[in-house]
């Protein structure tokens, strides 16, 4: 515990600090007005959202960068800012490549990329929530004093991931890669510095319990105008991602924040954006199976992704054509879509099973359980916000929608014999029998019959048993598969640990509900062992160690992080009195807080704390 006192210590120092030396960029934004009025401007001025794509989507310029492999991270150049426009950019590049006979050297291009970019980052700023609250009632919530002191801390990380973007951004968009929003974000963390899509729905939920509520407002704004400027959200917020979305949970945003604040209108109101969004997914990613209309992921760009552009190269080699290739392309890019990016999931190979490699990737062939399950619960969401405006019309217009995704869901994706839902093979015209958390998915949207819960409950035991998925004590691996993918075993992830406890817990029968609760105190407490450990909150963890954070797949485990911050945030207001760590050191915690002033913690940071702050969350 002593740790997390550490700790504590520094980052209210560290914000502090920040403060003082940030207090004129910080600022205190006007959610929805002036900068609402910015984005207009921008989009008259540039006219198309996605002006930089000429840089940062495809081309010359774009795989000359990336293929010479100047930072360790392909990521790192796409998110850098043009210092000129797009157009002297690309004629001076070109001039540079006549130059040099089109065989420009690591130097030559290092050069380049140095006088016409400027560091990633530099389209956004550190940004302090205006209606952050140093104790939200969550934590009255908390019983166990270790794990309120870490609620403390886990409010706090708030602080640290919170960015907004300079008013460049709105008046200059085509020189960013970034896509202007009208107002400030929590950011996953990490690599990640701008908005991901479906990482944001545990964001904002955990947003909520924290009593933030304009924050969370805010970054549904945001996508809300994505949505009605684009027609529908990116993978994040970055013009690169522009032929791909992910799990469409904006709907799902909506209805967490009209919960929390009984503000009927704002989901009224949201009404045309959240419609578009889902005829969007329909018009695009339908699939007739088995005499129903389902959907898959799916991506309409063209070429590698941008931002592991060397990486899909690479793996593309083994493709004997362009055409093969482009096909590969386009199923890592669904595969990315799925936010399972990458997973034995999404693998067929030549006999029909989930084994092999990237090149096995066959995203768009699977029909996922979890997509049509959320466009299900969209389609719901929607026809109950009517309901509150009285369209009674639109009611049963969506309810219809509803309806229809259900009964695929049930006579496409339902396997009696495996006792639960799984996806389904296009390919090879079969259901795809491996353990994946999205199969249990139907039972969070409540995509399933309520008056069979007391069998499907049953059947779901069943399944949980024969793949023994109790026994492991980091948390339900994603898959129990081993190529080595970050979304695969012995990975576990936030968000699909969520997914399977709360869609327990709505069976409501004995068995369920008390899985639901061990599963969601076991995550709890394997988190908070980890981050006592090295004061961290992961993007993913290991399911064979109990506190263990995960490892594989393209890049370096982040820290921050978003996703899991939520969830545990969620779980602690949930939970939190039948919670104990069987540790000490609470009480005595809370003591030194009271006696450190705030002189003290300042003389401490100005030590420590900026090197340390570093090393923890760089």
């Amino acid at each position: 515990m002593l740790k997390l006192v550490i700790f504590n210590l520094l980052l209210v120092s560290w914000s502090c600090l920040a403060f003082v030396t940030q207090a004129k960029s910080y600022g205190s934004p006007d959610l929805d007005t002036d900068n609402d009025n910015a984005i207009a401007t921008a989009e008259e001025e540039a006219q198309d959202p996605f002006a930089s794509c000429e840089i940062y989507c495809y081309g010359d310029l774009l795989h000359t960068i990336q293929m010479a492999q100047l930072f360790p991270d392909s990521k790192t150049f796409v998110d850098m800012k043009l210092n000129n426009s797009p157009d002297k950019t690309l004629t001076d590049f070109r001039a540079m490549m006549e130059t040099k006979n089109n065989t420009p050297s690591r130097d030559d291009l290092t050069k380049f990329v140095d006088e016409y970019f400027s560091p990633k980052g530099t389209e956004l700023e550190l940004w302090d929530p205006t209606d952050w609250k140093e104790n939200p009632s969550y934590l009255d919530r908390v019983s166990d004093p270790d794990l309120k002191q870490w609620g403390v801390e886990l409010n706090n990380i708030w602080k640290q991931l919170g960015r907004k973007m300079k008013d460049d951004v709105l008046k200059n968009p085509q020189y960013y890669s970034i896509i202007p929003v009208p107002n400030p974000v929590i950011i996953p963390g990490g690599r990640f510095i701008e908005f991901y899509y479906w990482d944001s729905y545990w964001i904002i939920r955990g947003l909520l319990y924290s009593e933030m509520y304009d924050t969370a407002r805010g970054m549904i704004k945001n996508f809300l105008s994505i949505v009605n400027r684009i027609g529908f959200i990116p993978n994040g917020g970055r013009v690169y991602y522009h032929g791909r979305s992910q799990p469409p949970l904006l709907t799902g945003m909506v209805k967490s924040y009209v919960d929390f604040t009984n503000d009927d209108k704002f989901a009224i109101d949201a009404l045309e954006d959240l419609e578009h969004e889902f005829e969007y997914f329909v018009n695009n990613h339908t699939v007739e199976v088995k005499n129903h209309s389902l959907c898959v992921y799916r991506d309409s760009s063209t070429g590698p992704r941008p931002e592991s552009y060397s990486e899909d190269v690479k793996t593309g080699e083994s493709f004997s054509t362009d055409a093969e290739r482009e096909l590969h392309y386009s199923e890592l890019k669904a595969a990315a879509e799925s936010g399972m990016d990458f997973s034995s999931r999404w693998f067929i190979n030549d006999k029909g099973t989930n084994e092999g490699n990237l090149t096995n990737l066959s995203t768009s062939l699977i029909v996922p359980v979890d997509l049509n399950a959320y466009l299900y619960w969209n389609a719901k969401l929607i026809a109950e916000f009517h309901s509150k405006a009285g369209n009674t019309k639109k009611v049963i217009e969506y309810e219809n929608k509803a309806e229809k995704f259900y009964q695929g869901i049930q006579e496409v994706l339902w396997n009696e014999e495996a006792g639960c839902w799984l996806d389904y093979d296009m390919k090879n015209e079969k259901s795809r029998d491996y353990f994946v958390p999205t199969n249990l998915s139907p039972l969070w949207v409540k995509a399933y019959n309520i008056s069979d819960s007391e069998k499907i409950s049953a059947s779901i035991m069943a399944y949980i048993e024969r793949n023994k998925l109790d026994s492991f004590p980091g948390g339900v691996p994603n898959t129990l598969a081993t190529p080595g993918e970050q979304w695969d075993y012995p990975n576990v992830w936030a968000p699909m640990q969520y997914i399977l406890v709360e869609g327990l817990n709505n069976l409501n029968t004995p068995e369920a509900k008390n899985m639901s609760k061990k599963w969601a105190i076991r995550w709890v407490k394997s988190n908070f062992k980890a981050f006592s450990d090295q004061f961290h909150m992961y993007e993913k963890y290991n399911a064979l160690e109990f506190g263990g954070h995960g490892g594989g797949g393209e890049y370096e485990v982040q820290t921050g992080f978003g996703w899991s911050n939520g969830v545990i945030i969620e779980w602690l207001s949930k939970h939190g009195r039948d919670i104990s760590t069987g540790a000490g050191g609470g009480a005595a915690a809370s003591r030194v807080m009271n006696f450190v002033g705030l002189a003290a913690v300042t003389v401490v940071a100005l030590i420590a704390g900026r090197f340390l702050w570093k090393s923890w969350f760089k």
